[in-house]
Parts: structure tokens; sequence; C-alpha cells
């Protein structure tokens, strides 16, 4: 039989762990565009905040993905968790999907998403001054670029682009062709000049700024998808013109962070000990 001092400590530690735990809510409405209600996922930790935040948006070629991770759990899902336990508060996208939309539709979507969570930072206990995008593949060309084109209702603190399509025209260039993830994306079957001036304008590499806010890449370098170069070129032209980059290199990742516990154990950790250094408390 357990004594009573072993039933208050065993209640304390149960009322702790139910204090560190965070409330979950799928499919939020944050907007309707074309007719198409836009859907979030809200993880907010317990207690009076003010929360720093991540705004997550899944890739997949800009025609498919979801905010979920899929039955995979992949996309941009191996971050929840991490998020969680450090005491972030996250949202997670559904967007407008290609080729029924074009660009710039999914970045709209983003640019929307911003302001809802701005606008619903006092219904959350989260901390305007500690807000950044993460995405992944297309939702980092995503990220990178509503950041490139922020305004005041739309600026962050922090930017993390996993394996960042950072250009492009590249492939198109070399090949003379556009793959099925371009076309859908901008409409288009021909790399003609018309193309050519759509994809410039996707481009994050092409709208590189002083005054960004800070940069995080991750890229593998076994990604067959986007190159690798793509993000080192990327840190280049950011800390040339004076935005604070690093960048993470998983050795022999691939495209998707799903297996690249296997690689680089400490990827999760590194982030979140980048986020927390980036955007620190205020004391």
């Amino acid at each position: 039989m357990l004594s009573l001092r072993t039933l208050i400590l065993l209640g304390l530690a149960s009322g702790f762990a139910l204090s560190a735990r965070a409330a979950f809510q799928a499919d939020i409405e944050y907007g309707t565009a074309s007719g198409e209600s836009l859907k979030l996922d809200a993880s907010v930790p317990d207690g009076a905040g003010p929360w720093p935040v991540v705004i997550l948006v899944h890739g997949g070629g800009w025609t498919a993905g979801d905010k979920s991770g899929g039955p995979k759990k992949g996309y941009m899902a191996p971050m929840h968790e991490p998020l969680t336990k450090a005491g972030f508060a996250w949202f997670s996208i559904n967007y407008r999907l290609a080729p029924k939309y074009h660009y710039p539709a999914q970045l709209e979507d983003l640019q929307t998403a911003i302001r809802w969570v701005k606008a619903h930072a006092a219904q959350y206990h989260l901390d305007l001054t500690r807000i950044a995008l993460s995405g992944e593949s297309a939702g980092s060309q995503m990220v990178a670029m509503a950041a490139m084109q922020a305004d005041d209702s739309t600026r962050v603190a922090a930017v993390i682009p996993f394996y960042l399509p950072a250009d492009l025209l590249e492939d198109p260039i070399k090949t003379g062709t556009l793959n099925p993830s371009r076309s859908a994306l901008i409409g288009r079957t021909a790399f003609d000049d018309e193309a050519r001036t759509q994809l410039r304008a996707a481009s994050p590499m092409y709208f590189v700024k002083a005054g960004l806010p800070p940069f995080l890449l991750l890229h593998g370098t076994a990604d067959q998808n986007v190159p690798y170069h793509q993000s080192v070129d990327m840190q280049a032209k950011l800390r040339a013109v004076g935005v604070p980059c690093e960048l993470i290199t998983i050795p022999g990742g691939v495209h998707g962070m799903l297996t690249w516990d296997t690689v680089a154990p400490d990827y999760k950790e590194r982030v979140i000990a980048w986020l927390e250094k980036t955007m620190p408390a205020k004391k």
C-alpha cells in the first residue's frame, strides 16, 4: 500500500506533467480563398506564456502533402514533438495546391496564416516578437519567399528552410524542360520566356536583400531532388548582404527528413538550440 507521502508526490508529479502538456487542435480554419477553406493544426503549451511560435509548411512539390505529415508522418511532422517538448507553440498549415491553383496562391495562403496567427496571439498566449517560419522542400520555398516579401503584417523573427529549392531555374536551364512540379506550379508545359519569368519570380535566390530575419538552412548531401549546393549558395548570398545564416549539413542525408535520424541523430536538437538562441525569451 502506498504511503500518504508517496501519493502526494505522485499527485504533484501528475499535476506537473499535466501542466507541461500542450493542447492540440486540428483543422482550425485560418481563412478562405477561391471558395476553399484553409485549415491548420495548432499545438500550444498550457500556461500563460507568452510562447514562441513556429509556423510549419509541408512540402510535396506544391501539388501534394498534408499538415499532419500523412500516414508516414513525414513532411514537417518529425519536428512536432521536439517543438512541443521545448515549449514552442506550433501551427502546421495546409494551403491551396497546384495544378488547380498556380503560384503565388500558395504563398498568399501562407501570408494569410501568418496574419491569422498574429491576430490570435492573445487567445493562444503567443509572443509576437518570437515567430518563426519553417518549411520543407516546396514549403521551404514558401517560407523563404514569405520572409523576402514581408510587410508589417507578415514579418517574422526567423526562418528555417529544410532542403530549400532556392533557384527554380537551375534545373530547366540545364535540361531545357519543366519537370512536373514546376509545370504544375506555374501552369505551363514549355520552358519558354514566360515560364522563365514565372520561375524566377518564385525563386528565393533572386530576392535576397539586407534586413531579412536570420536563416537556418538544413540540407542533405545525398539529396537527389534539390541539389545540396543550392543551400550552400543561398547561405553565401544571404551572408554577403549581412543576413545571419547558418547551414546544418546532413552527411548522406536524402530529400525528406524521415531517415535523417540514422545519419544525423542530433539535427532536431540543433534546430531547437538555434531557435532558442535566435529568439531568446525576454528576461
